[in-house]
């Protein structure tokens, strides 16, 4: 039962769920985040590369900045819905979470600043990345005709 809710919350990665990127270069956002486990609710400090539509974390930045360097988790962020302040759900202070329809994770940034920077940045590549409408579901009426 571990094993299946640590791959369907991305702490189980395989390599093609970030192959191809560069994570250690240029991300699009990167810091220290507290994470709560998904199976086991403790919380842990790891630092996070938000980059493509994929969120990695890392035990260290150490780890993040070296090629070929494996992630402890990844999360498609096309596949989640939403990305909100958690503060009320957690009773901690600067907390926010991500959800898709079947899971949600929880975060703690360093301070209020940190925290919106984030939900901003993952919020936008929800957006950017999201698979809940393609091009072949986009209904074009002007060639309807």
């Amino acid at each position: 039962m571990e094993s299946i809710w640590r791959i369907a919350t991305g702490q189980d990665p395989s390599r093609e769920d970030y192959e191809g990127i560069e994570f250690w270069s240029n991300p699009e956002r990167s810091g220290w985040l507290t994470k709560q486990g998904d199976y086991i609710k403790t919380w842990r400090r790891r630092w996070f590369v938000l980059k493509r539509g994929k969120l990695l974390w890392f035990k260290d930045q150490a780890a993040a900045g070296i090629r070929g360097s494996t992630p402890r988790g990844v999360i498609s962020v096309g596949d989640c819905l939403t990305v909100k302040g958690a503060e009320d759900v957690v009773n901690k202070p600067f907390a926010f979470e991500l959800s898709s329809g079947g899971y949600t994770m929880f975060f703690i940034a360093d301070n209020e600043k940190e925290k919106e920077e984030w939900i901003n940045s993952i919020g936008r590549s929800i957006v950017q990345h999201s698979r809940s409408v393609t091009d072949s579901e986009v209904l074009d009426y002007d060639h309807r005709r």
